[in-house]
C-alpha cells in the first residue's frame, strides 16, 4: 500500500479549513483502495481561530489528520519544510490552505507520479487573483527565470507532487533561506507539468504582501543566482574598454597637427581606468564570495538517481 502525505501550511485560514478537509476526503474517495491519505496540517502561527479548527478535525479524524503547530509565524517556506521533515509515506502533495488550489488536481499529479515522473508540479493556467498578484507574478518569474542556474518552470507555486527520493534530497539540504521551487530543480530528477486554472480566493486575503513577495523574490533570486555577485566584473570591463579608447583618442588628437585633446577627454580616461580596474577588483571577490557562498550552503555536489552493480566503497 501507498502512503500520501498531504501538507498543507496554514495561516489564519480558519474559515476555508472545514471545507478543504470536506473536498480532500472526497477527492481521495474516488482514489484506488491501496493508498493511504495523510493530512499534515502546520499552523504557521495563525492570530484567529485556525487552531481550535485543526484540533477539531484532528479529534475526529485520527486516523487521517496530523496537525502540526509552529510557535510563531515563521513564513510560507519555513512551515512547508517543517511539514515536509515530519511527512510520511512514499510521496508528499503540497498545497495552499486556502482552497484557490482545486483538489481535484491531486488525481492527476498522482497519475503523472505513477507514470514514473518523481516531481509533478501543479501549472497555472488562469488565475483570478489581483491585478497586483499578477503582474508581480509574471515579473517575479521571468526575472528569475533568465538570472536562476536550475530550471524554475514558470507559473508554479509550490502546489505540487514530490516523490520520496526527490523528498528526502531536498530535506537533506540544510539552508536557512530556503526557496523550495528551486531546490527541487536543483535536485533534479524527471519532472513533469500539470495544467489547472486556480480558483478565486473566497475566504481572507492573501498573506503575501508586497514585503513577503520581495522577501521570496530575494531568496530565490540570491539562493539560486551568482549573477548580483558577478556583474562587476564585466562592468569593469567595459569601462577599462572605454578608458583606453578614450585614452587612445586623446593621444592621437595630442600628436596630430593644429589639435589639441580637451581637458575632460583625459579627466574621463582616468575617471574610467581607476574604475574600472576596482570593478575588476570587485568582479574577482565577487567569484571567490559566489564559491564560498555555494559551499556555506551545503548542497551536494551530486545526486544518484539509481545505480546498476555499484556498490559502497569501503
Amino acid at each position: 500500500m501507498k502512503t500520501i502525505t498531504y501538507i498543507f501550511p496554514v495561516y489564519n485560514n480558519a474559515p476555508s479549513l472545514r471545507p478543504l478537509y470536506d473536498e480532500m476526503c472526497a477527492m481521495t474517495a474516488r482514489i484506488a483502495a491501496d493508498y493511504e491519505h495523510r493530512f499534515l496540517f502546520v499552523d504557521d502561527g495563525s492570530r484567529d481561530e485556525s487552531g481550535a479548527v485543526l484540533a477539531k478535525l484532528a479529534a475526529d479524524d485520527p486516523e487521517h489528520v496530523r496537525v502540526l503547530s509552529l510557535s510563531r509565524n515563521f513564513g510560507h517556506q519555513a512551515a512547508v519544510s517543517a511539514g515536509m521533515a515530519r511527512a510520511e509515506g512514499d510521496a508528499i502533495v503540497i498545497m495552499d490552505a486556502d482552497l484557490q488550489d482545486p483538489p481535484d488536481v491531486c488525481l492527476e499529479l498522482i497519475a503523472r507520479w505513477e507514470e514514473g515522473f518523481q516531481v509533478v508540479y501543479a501549472q497555472r493556467r488562469s488565475r483570478r487573483d489581483s491585478l497586483f498578484k499578477r503582474v508581480t507574478a509574471v515579473a517575479f518569474y521571468r526575472v528569475l527565470g533568465r538570472m536562476s542556474t536550475v530550471d524554475i518552470p514558470r507559473d508554479t507555486g509550490d502546489f505540487r507532487l514530490v516523490d520520496r527520493v526527490v523528498l528526502d534530497v531536498v530535506n537533506g539540504m540544510k539552508e536557512h533561506h530556503r526557496f523550495l521551487r528551486g531546490m527541487y530543480g536543483y535536485a533534479g530528477f524527471r519532472h513533469a507539468p500539470v495544467a489547472f486554472d486556480r480558483r478565486a480566493r473566497v475566504h481572507g486575503h492573501s498573506e503575501y504582501t508586497l514585503r513577503r513577495l520581495v522577501g521570496l523574490a530575494r531568496d530565490g533570486i540570491f539562493g539560486f543566482s551568482d549573477l548580483p555577485l558577478k556583474v562587476a566584473a564585466p562592468l569593469g570591463l567595459v569601462a577599462t574598454s572605454l578608458a583606453l579608447l578614450f585614452g587612445f583618442a586623446a593621444v592621437v588628437l595630442a600628436v596630430l597637427p593644429s589639435t589639441s585633446a580637451p581637458a575632460w577627454l583625459g579627466i574621463m580616461t582616468g575617471v574610467l581606468l581607476v574604475g574600472g580596474v576596482q570593478l575588476l577588483i570587485l568582479g574577482i571577490i565577487g567569484e571567490y564570495i559566489a564559491r564560498i557562498h555555494d559551499e556555506v550552503r551545503g548542497r551536494p555536489a551530486y545526486i544518484v538517481a539509481a545505480d546498476s552493480n555499484v556498490g559502497e566503497r569501503a
